[in-house]
């Protein structure tokens, strides 16, 4: 009998407890559809939670692509080439297979840059040049570039422009 009353004590102290938890109405026009939105939001008023958070990481110092001016530097100079890959945290560019007007024979190039470090130096950057050649049948052979003049050129014209991108921030931090 004691059973019985505990047992059936229970369940009314657990339908009178969902019954007290009444959903909360919401204007379907303000919460985004999309679950990346939802979390974006959450995020954005507060409400996330983060396994680093929880794991006490508060000194975590993200470095993103805008400040970092060779990133900035290889978009800028590569900006006219159809890109296939663009990872700034695998720290990679890659261009889509690319032939100017003036091309020859049916040939176009395509260009990887690696980024190996943040630091601004030549030996910071990794470009791989591929040439692919079509005949008119459209047989096609590509082929690495190991030794190219496009590849050195790039080089240099993005390394001056990390260098000009680097004066310039640090002349406005100055301010």
């Amino acid at each position: 009998m004691l059973k019985k009353l505990l047992i059936l004590y229970l369940i009314s102290l657990f339908l009178s407890s969902c019954a007290a938890l009444k959903p909360e109405r919401v204007n379907t026009g303000e919460v985004p559809i999309s679950g990346q939105e939802r979390a974006r939001k959450n995020i954005e008023e507060g409400r996330g939670i983060s396994v680093g958070g929880l794991l006490g990481n508060r000194g975590t110092n993200f470095e993103f692509s805008s400040s970092n001016p060779m990133w900035r530097a290889s978009l800028e100079i590569l900006d006219f080439l159809p890109m296939t890959t663009v990872d700034y945290s695998g720290g990679i560019i890659i261009t889509d297979w690319y032939s100017g007007e003036s091309s020859k024979d049916n040939e176009s190039i395509k260009i990887a840059v690696r980024f190996l470090s943040n630091d601004i130096r030549a030996d910071s950057l990794k470009i791989i040049v591929h040439k692919k050649k079509c005949s008119v049948n459209q047989n096609c052979g590509t082929s690495l570039i190991k030794k190219s003049k496009i590849s050195d050129e790039l080089r240099i014209a993005i390394l001056k422009k990390a260098a000009l991108l680097e004066k310039d921030s640090k002349s406005k931090k100055k301010k």
